[in-house]
């Protein structure tokens, strides 16, 4: 088996057990919180490729990731599509709501879910989950309600570390490790 080189405190661990289901904000968590315009009024938008291979993982390890974003953007729709994330709610203001019909499509529970936000609007999702982390960079409100706060940025490796928790603490992330170096 490969060494295994990440380490979360125990009663992270333990928080982080049981869970199925991971919702995610983009702007500030998937990405970097930035609005990039083009002079055509487009929006561009920067991913991360660790995060976007840490949702890959997740759900190889029979783990959900949900997407419930305030936005909605071409782009933001072929990297989720490319990803294969199939549980995604667009230009949604009202979070819990949307999280509620995910849950309910998935046969979950509040106590089976992660939820990563960085504002306000993330908080009603957040303070429900089992789980709820915070990028590094997140408003202090999306801190203060986090179990966990990343020491990455959203848009920087934020995601990745919380599905690098959700696999430790399920069990699967040693095995995922020594698939991919063989």
């Amino acid at each position: 088996m490969a060494a295994v080189a990440l380490n979360f405190p125990p009663q992270l661990l333990l928080k982080a057990q049981g869970i199925r289901v991971a919702f995610f904000d983009v702007d500030g968590v998937l990405t970097d919180g930035g609005l990039y315009l083009t002079e055509a009024g487009e929006t561009i938008k920067r991913f991360n490729t660790l995060d976007g291979h840490g949702l890959k993982l997740l759900q190889r390890a029979g783990i959900t990731p949900a997407v419930i974003t305030g936005r909605d953007s071409k782009p933001l729709r072929l990297r989720l599509e490319a990803l294969g994330i199939g549980h995604v709610h667009y230009g949604t203001e009202d979070k819990r709501p949307a999280a509620e019909q995910i849950l309910e499509a998935l046969g979950l529970d509040w106590a089976q879910a992660a939820g990563m936000g960085d504002d306000w609007p993330d908080l009603p999702v957040m303070r429900r989950c089992a789980l709820a982390c915070a990028p590094s960079n997140g408003h202090e409100e999306a801190k203060a309600v986090a179990h966990h706060v990343t020491r990455a940025r959203g848009g920087d490796g934020a995601v990745r570390e919380l599905c690098d928790l959700l696999l430790v603490a399920s069990g699967k992330y040693a095995g995922l490790l020594e698939e991919s170096t063989l």
